[in-house]
């Protein structure tokens, strides 16, 4: 099959439509050509591969949203079960099902929409298809709530990988990570359908107003209200709450993020910063509560006085973290400008999650926020190394055979 494509994509090489006839061949096998002249470092991660690396880290998050969606919306109809079982109360066909059955449509328009683009521009410009969208595609369907309408989606995917990614230049020169921006344009032209408490189970927005209604209030939602939250410890770790598909389960978005740190294809760094940023966040409205200096009638009370550590265990901040953040297009580049991106992501998606009135979650918009900024960041870094390097070379022992060439050096460069 291999031959035949590459047969078909030889044929129609050079004509308006190469890039549709060649997009399953790229998608599907690696480059059939070789290279002839100059020198070439060779390696095993080429871009499908890095992106199919990431789509792994996924999968588990997305299988794990599948069975919580029917989870979520069997126990907003039953009521929690007393003694939980895992294999009796949440992984099961029924669960399953419920997951499958909402959460695979989204898979799917994601894709469709989005590559249909990518090969649209693709024959416009007369380019390779390329496979940047593969993480997006997976991305978008786990940022959003479960019963997200699809025409809706549609819109946002296409506003998304045309505004914020093609008009760019396509994979590799956006600013923006494409799938943030698609969850912002969701988050500003429906903001009903992505808050509230309905949003978030199956099923619960055809409900409102009947006698059969049901919701199902995320933690962040409860707090934001000043209401209390039933949900342990071990439920917002392991991720059996309320939430966007893929976001809820911290221990998946940890074993992904290991597993992304070991294959070398996400940043350590940023991880870390941003783990230490909102922790520091965190610390700094807890003080102020254990200070006194807010009174508990503040409608900021509840989510400033949340533990510090356990805002990494709800909403979506581990997960744009660990999949988001480390984003290596829009992210920062520079070693020490990672540090301070991260560190910036974390402080900023904890301070925007509690005094957002309307949307109690600021990870997307910090991340977007710090996507901007990336560029200022590495410049400054790149720029305090070369004036670190040109004081060092000012002071450096010059010996005689070459002090002539060096002191012309140091006047271009005082």
């Amino acid at each position: 099959m291999k031959e035949k494509l590459h047969q078909l994509k030889l044929k129609y090489q050079g004509k308006k439509m190469a890039p549709a006839f060649n997009a399953l061949h790229t998608f599907l096998y690696t480059p059939n050509e070789t290279t002839h002249s100059g020198s070439h470092v060779r390696a095993a991660d080429d871009l499908k591969r890095t992106m199919n690396t990431v789509i792994m880290a996924l999968v588990p998050c997305l299988l794990f949203g599948m069975f919580n969606a029917g989870y979520q919306h069997y126990a907003a109809i039953n009521g929690f079960p007393e003694s939980f079982s895992l294999f009796d109360h949440f992984l099961t066909w029924d669960n399953f099902l419920v997951g499958v059955t909402t959460i695979l449509p989204l898979v799917i328009v994601s894709y469709g929409v989005g590559l249909a683009i990518e090969f649209l521009f693709a024959v416009i410009k007369g380019h390779e298809v390329e496979e940047g969208y593969l993480v997006t595609g997976m991305l978008v369907p786990l940022i959003v709530p479960v019963d997200t309408p699809l025409w809706m989606l549609t819109i946002a995917v296409a506003f998304g990988v045309v505004i914020g990614k093609e008009v760019f230049g396509g994979t590799g020169m956006n600013i923006l990570n494409p799938a943030l921006t698609i969850r912002a344009f969701l988050f500003f032209a429906y903001p009903t359908w992505m808050s509230g408490d309905k949003v978030w189970v199956h099923e619960a927005v055809e409900r409102a107003g009947t006698a059969d209604a049901i919701s199902g209030e995320t933690i962040l939602g409860s707090l934001a209200q000043g209401s209390d939250y039933s949900y342990s410890l071990a439920d917002m770790f392991y991720g059996f709450i309320p939430g966007s598909v893929g976001e809820t389960s911290t221990l998946l978005i940890i074993l992904g993020g290991l597993f992304l740190v070991f294959s070398k294809i996400a940043s350590w760094r940023i991880m870390l910063s941003a783990v230490l940023g909102s922790l520091a966040m965190g610390l700094i409205f807890n003080g102020i509560v254990d200070a006194g200096w807010l009174p508990e009638y503040s409608k900021f009370y509840t989510l400033m006085s949340f533990p510090y550590w356990q805002h990494l265990l709800v909403g979506g901040l581990a997960f744009g973290i660990v999949f988001m953040a480390t984003d290596p297009v829009t992210g920062a580049q520079t070693n020490k400008g990672k540090w301070y991106y991260g560190f910036f992501i974390g402080f900023l998606s904890v301070m925007i999650r509690v005094f957002n009135p309307g949307y109690p979650e600021g990870v997307f918009l910090a991340i977007l926020l710090m996507n901007v900024f990336a560029p200022t960041i590495d410049h400054y870094v790149v720029r305090g190394n070369i004036k670190k390097r040109l004081k060092r070379f000012k002071t450096a022992t010059i010996y005689p055979k070459a002090s002539d060439e060096v002191d012309s050096l140091k006047t271009e460069t005082a």
